[in-house]
């Protein structure tokens, strides 16, 4: 069985995939954090492809960062902001660990301006 890795992203004050947002997918180790790659969601909210897939999934510290100020920017959802006129969210950091790489890990993000959930799908 091989591994992978994959994410998709929720607009919740809008109830629709959040189709254009940038995603990073970074590696963190002892301090360090290496940019893998980054990538931008489809019209269904997910990417085109897994970030990770096969040998690439590596037991390890990992950190998916989503761009979701400049979605919503980009969006015209003004939304909650704070207390510059900006939107209260800019980049939402998701760190997580990968320890079985024959595994599914699935990290979807749930977004609205003024906050956001996340789980490990299935």
């Amino acid at each position: 069985m091989s591994g992978c890795l994959t994410t998709h992203v929720l607009d919740l004050a809008r109830g629709i995939p959040a189709a254009g947002m940038a995603v990073q997918l970074w590696s963190v180790s002892g301090g360090a954090s290496r940019l893998l790659l980054t990538a931008v969601t489809n019209s269904d909210g997910r990417l085109d492809q897994p970030l990770l897939e096969g040998e690439a999934v590596v037991p390890g510290a990992y950190e998916l960062l989503f761009q979701a100020g400049d979605y919503f920017r980009a969006s015209g959802c003004g939304g909650v902001t704070g207390g510059d006129g900006g939107l209260f969210l800019d980049e939402i950091p998701i760190r997580f660990h990968i320890t079985d790489s024959g595994a599914h890990y699935h990290v979807p993000l749930l977004v609205a301006p003024g906050g956001y959930s996340t789980y490990r799908g299935s």
